[in-house]
C-alpha cells in the first residue's frame, strides 16, 4: 500500500473547500459540492488564479468580483481557515495507507474528466495501487440480495476476467460488487473498487488485504473517508464506476434502487456499453434494461469470454492488457 507525498498546495486549497474532515462537524461553513466546486474552479481559470494562491494571499482580495447565490466569500473564507482540522484528518488517514489525488494531480484518472468534465469529483480518497485507475476494464453491477446462482455466475465472471488480465471495476458493496472482485482477486486479477462509505475501514480489512498489498487492487472513494452508508452517497457513486471502466455487466436489477438508476444513467449519458445477464426473476428490471438498449449477455458461465464483452467499444481491451 502507498501513503501518499505531502499535500501539493493546491490539493490542500482543493480540499479545504470541498471535503469534510468530521463525521458530526459544528463547522457553520458546509463543503462546496461538485457542482458549486466547478462553478468557482471555473471563475477562478477565468481569472487565471490557482487555489493554491487563495492560501498565500488574502482570500477575500483574490474574491473580489465574484458573487454566486450559494456560494458566499464568508463561506469560502470559512473553509480555507480548516487548516488544522485538515492536517489531523491527513495524519489519521495517511497511518491507515490513504491518499488523496485532486482534479489537478496527474494521477486523477482522466477517464473521469473525459467523461463527466466538470461533474467529475473533485477529490478522490484512496488507497492501493494508484496507477491501476486509468486500467478501465469490465463494470460488473448488481443487487446485495441477488441469489445464489447469480453469485456463482459473477464469481465465475471475476475469475474470467482475471485470467484474461482485463480489470474489474465495481462498488465493494455486499452480493454482486463484492463477488466480483474477490473472484477476480483469487485468481491474481486487478480490481478497482469505488466505495460509498466506509473507505477507513476498507483500507485495513483483511478482505481486500491481499490485493491492496500486491499491487493489484485499489479502492477509491469521492466522499468522507469515515462516512457511514448513506442511499444517496451509494447512488451517487454508481457513475463513477461506469465511467471507470470501458464496459458494463448487469447481473441483477431489482425494479427499483441504485442498481437500475445507475444503468439507466449509464444508458441516457451512453458513457459505456451495457450488457444484462438473463434472469427468471419475474421481480428483476433485467428485461427493462434491455428494451432502453442494454444487449443481452446470451453466453453462459462456461461459454463467457470477457473480451468479447469488451470489443464492442473498438476494442480498448487489448490496449488495457499492454499496459497492464
Amino acid at each position: 500500500m502507498n501513503v501518499s507525498s505531502p499535500l501539493s498546495a493546491t490539493a490542500q486549497a482543493t480540499l479545504l473547500l470541498t471535503s469534510y474532515f468530521s463525521k458530526t462537524s459544528s463547522e457553520d461553513a458546509k463543503p462546496l459540492t461538485n457542482a458549486e466546486w466547478g462553478r468557482f474552479a471555473l471563475w477562478l481559470k477565468e481569472k487565471s488564479t490557482t487555489p493554491a494562491e487563495l492560501l498565500v494571499t488574502d482570500p477575500k482580495s483574490l474574491l473580489h468580483g465574484w458573487y454566486d447565490a450559494r456560494i458566499s466569500v464568508d463561506r469560502i473564507v470559512q473553509l480555507l481557515n480548516r487548516g488544522h482540522s485538515l492536517a489531523i484528518a491527513m495524519e489519521k488517514w495517511q497511518r491507515a495507507g490513504l491518499w488523496v489525488v485532486t482534479r489537478s494531480d496527474p494521477e486523477y484518472p482522466w477517464l473521469l474528466k473525459q467523461r463527466l468534465k466538470t461533474d467529475s469529483p473533485p477529490v478522490l480518497f484512496g488507497c492501493g495501487n494508484r496507477a491501476l485507475l486509468n486500467a478501465g476494464g469490465l463494470a460488473v453491477i448488481g443487487s446485495r440480495n441477488a441469489n445464489d446462482a447469480d453469485l456463482m455466475f459473477t464469481n465465475e465472471v471475476g475469475a474470467k476476467a482475471a485470467l484474461e488480465r482485463i480489470a474489474i471495476v465495481s462498488g465493494g458493496a455486499r452480493g454482486v460488487d463484492e463477488t466480483a472482485m474477490l473472484g477476480a482477486m483469487k485468481q491474481g486479477g486487478v480490481v478497482i473498487g469505488v466505495m460509498a462509505d466506509s473507505l477507513l475501514k476498507a483500507a485495513t480489512s483483511s478482505k481486500w488485504r491481499k490485493g491492496l498489498m500486491d499491487g493489484h487492487a485499489v479502492l477509491v472513494s469521492p466522499f468522507y473517508p469515515e462516512a457511514g452508508f448513506s442511499a444517496g452517497n451509494a447512488m451517487a457513486r454508481n457513475k463513477y464506476i461506469y465511467c471507470l471502466a470501458d464496459t458494463s455487466l448487469v447481473i441483477h436489477s431489482g425494479k427499483k434502487g441504485g442498481t437500475l438508476n445507475g444503468a439507466e444513467e449509464n444508458l441516457k449519458k451512453v458513457w459505456v456499453p451495457l450488457w444484462v445477464k438473463h434472469t427468471t426473476d419475474k421481480d428483476a428490471a433485467n428485461a427493462n434494461l434491455v428494451a432502453k438498449g442494454g444487449r443481452w449477455l446470451d453466453a453462459d458461465a462456461q461459454t463467457l469470454t470477457i473480451a468479447d464483452l469488451m470489443r464492442v467499444e473498438g476494442g480498448r481491451a487489448n490496449q488495457v492488457k499492454e499496459e497492464q
